[in-house]
């Protein structure tokens, strides 16, 4: 739940804001309609006017000229917004995003083209419900499942404003506080070509059921500097994340969905779970700075708004620091046998695995193009980099075996070690319509030496009408991760052994744009799969490698169809797997929304619609409390049903707002529904939106 003060803070940021946002129609007043009023009431018949000599009417101009009010009216093509992926290559930015698109798929669970399955509302652990397969390479704890939750020096937007910009963000349930939702992002240039600016995240859901209050809070810090001649450019944020989530291990009673609607829809906040002082935290916090130099010649593409700055050479410099925390803490004995083993403390765990990074690259860029940049040709793009590492993690567990008799925290394991990673990039584009990418990493020396990632695209174009294709391949070897090789806690002790994991991928993609179609097909084989499992219906979860290579066949569809003002969109997943009781993911995937678009009374942008989302039933995997892993236990598997939404999003201005009602058809065919075992998902509830921004 979020607290009173949190609440009273936002109402109070709320009134404060209410000044700006009636004197905007103030303004438009002024300047308009408003002031002709203020003229026919005044009686001219009667009034006097003073006759100004010619020096008194030019001072009265002087006057007017230098304290007139700047007439432009801001609107969001005034502030550009870009990110630190779309300044790999060049400097480019896009006017900032103020539309309804997916506005009602606010839910990181609930991507129409990522779904996840959780152990409950929006703040629990997660995972993909789709094959994901990772892509690092180098050293991982091997932490994962609040990931989808944190804030990344990667994700963090940089602007260009050349009016202060404020944004509101906020989600909230009717009628309770099962999910909450608050963000806020201000930014403003303090020079032309000099931006800072904050974010403020908060998810504060409270669920359905007990002990599934989320409490995550993500914050940041960041700036992006232009030199005048745009050579240089500097990226820098400091990011806080500190993501609290409950630990109830599942409900007492897994057959809730079979008893009688009556029982099945009421108190559900009440019914007694296994866990009820247990808990996760992560903390994760850092500094990221980014600076890079073009030297020689630099080309600009001066075509829309999305114009580019093209360097045709660059230097990259980055520094990255990094402190991340994982905590399980639990204040209760085992009373419903959540755990499989104790080992050091049979009451109270203290688990703690603290890690810091230290990161250093350094890039060297080299584009070779004519000096017509309005017609691409035989372009050719080189990046060499090298990137160090350093980690050093100590783990830590509450011990009571100790020789003094005192339970307190004993260290169980530490190391700290580099790893020196070679980079290698090259782009060659043939022309508009062909274009061939290459990228290469190597980690050749330290503790993960021999580590690599090789990929490969090919992209072909054929126009608007006929559509691109583009032909991909990579190639990864991955030491394990931490989780599965060494790792001590309290109910958790491995001591493994394995072999890198490969994965080899093909793929091939269709997108026509014009016909709101695409397609991909991809074909994986993975070799020294890891995974987590227990004994057949035990809860004794352990890292386990599979000898036998994986193979696994993914095709992915998208198709839009638009009549008039009537949206029909369609997102299909198939995936096949020779190993479909070790990768446990449904077969076939489905989400479709259907809305009416329509402009109300002149200035309501609105869309009335549906949203579905399915999947075939799958054997669904479990949880691992304590450990913050799902894994492969008893062999439960949930009939699968659709679930429906339906919901009405309007823009008024500079205000986006949406009410939806989550999963309308609960009781229809079943009384809930489960993604993971023991861990039935949030029943039906009606939720509330609101964007609102601010600049002028």
């Amino acid at each position: 739940m979020i607290t009173n003060s949190f609440k009273y803070f936002f109402i109070a940021l709320l009134c404060l804001c209410g000044p700006a946002v009636f004197a905007q129609y103030g303004t438009q007043q002024v300047s308009g309609t408003g002031q002709a009023e203020r003229n026919r009431m005044r009686d001219t018949a009667t009034a006097t006017r003073k006759v100004l000599t010619d020096d008194q009417q030019l001072d009265s101009l002087r006057k007017y000229e230098e304290h007139k009010r700047d007439s432009v009216i801001f609107t969001a093509k005034f502030i550009k917004v870009t990110n630190e992926r779309l300044l790999n290559d060049s400097t480019q930015v896009f006017p900032l995003d103020t539309g309804l698109t997916n506005f009602e798929n606010y839910s990181q669970l609930y991507q129409p083209r990522s779904p996840k399955i959780s152990i409950g509302n929006l703040g629990l652990a997660q995972r993909d419900l789709l094959f994901e397969p990772s892509r690092r390479i180098g050293f991982d704890i091997g932490q994962h499942t609040l990931d989808a939750y944190l804030l990344h020096p990667q994700d963090i937007q940089y602007y260009r404003a050349r009016v202060p910009v404020t944004s509101l963000y906020f989600i909230s349930s009717f009628g309770s506080l099962a999910e909450q939702v608050f963000r806020i992002t201000h930014t403003q240039n303090i020079k032309p070509n000099w931006n800072i600016g904050a974010n403020f995240n908060r998810i504060g859901s409270v669920g359905t059921y007990a002990r599934q209050h989320a409490d995550h809070l993500g914050a940041a810090i960041f700036s992006w500097y232009e030199s005048p001649s745009k050579r240089y450019n500097l990226l820098a944020n400091m990011f806080f994340n500190n993501l609290k989530a409950p630990e109830s291990g599942a409900i007492i009673d897994e057959g809730i969905f079979t008893t009688s609607a009556s029982t099945a829809l009421g108190g559900r906040i009440n019914l007694p779970v296994r866990l009820n002082a247990s808990r996760s935290n992560v903390r994760d916090n850092g500094l990221y700075v980014k600076q890079f130099y073009y030297l020689g010649r630099v080309d600009s593409n001066k075509v829309d708004s999305t114009s580019k700055i093209l360097p045709t050479q660059r230097i990259a410099y980055t520094f990255f620091y990094n402190i991340t925390k994982y905590k399980f803490l639990q204040d209760e004995k085992d009373a419903n046998q959540v755990f499989a083993d104790t080992y050091f403390d049979q009451g109270v765990s203290r688990d703690t695995l603290a890690m810091y990074h230290f990161q250093n690259e350094l890039s060297y860029s080299f584009y070779l193009r004519s000096k017509s940049v309005s017609f691409v040709k035989n372009e050719l793009k080189l990046d060499l980099g090298i990137k160090h590492d350093h980690y050093s993690y100590s783990q830590y567990v509450r011990d009571t075996s100790a020789v003094t008799g005192v339970p307190q925290l004993d260290k169980k394991q530490d190391n700290g070690f580099s790893d020196i990673t070679l980079k290698a990039k090259l782009g060659y584009r043939f022309s508009d319509r062909m274009g061939l990418d290459a990228d290469f990493q190597q980690i050749t020396l330290g503790h993960d030496a021999g580590d690599y990632l090789y990929e490969a695209k090919l992209n072909l174009s054929a126009g608007d009408k006929i559509g691109k294709i583009i032909l991909g391949a990579y190639t990864q070897n991955s030491t394990p991760a931490l989780v599965y090789t060494r790792w001590v806690s309290n109910h958790f002790i491995f001591n493994n052994s394995f072999s890198n994991v490969k994965t080899t991928n093909l793929s091939f993609s269709y997108i026509n744009d014009k016909l709101h179609f695409d397609v991909k097909a991809e074909y994986f084989l993975i070799d020294n799969y890891l995974y987590f499992e227990a004994q057949p219906n035990g809860i004794d979860a352990h890292p386990v490698q599979l000898s036998a290579p994986v193979n696994l066949i993914k095709v992915s569809v998208g198709k839009d169809f638009i009549f008039g003002r009537w949206h029909f969109e369609n997102f299909g997943v198939y995936q096949k797997t020779d190993y479909q009781q070790t990768l446990r993911t449904p077969e076939f995937y489905l989400y479709s929304s259907l809305s009416y678009h329509r402009l109300f009374f002149g200035v309501l942008n609105s869309a009335i619609g549906a949203n579905v989302r399915y999947n075939t039933p799958y054997t669904a995997p479990s949880y691992a409390v304590g450990l913050g892993e799902f894994y492969n236990g008893p062999a439960a598997k949930f009939s699968s049903y659709p679930v429906g939404s339906v919901f009405v999003k309007s823009t008024l201005k500079r205000t986006n707002i949406f009410i939806q009602y989550d999963y309308v058809n609960q009781g229809w065919f079943t009384e809930g529904y489960y993604t993971v075992n023991r861990y039935p998902m949030p029943d039906a509830t009606i939720k509330f939106g609101v964007n609102w921004f601010f600049y002028n």
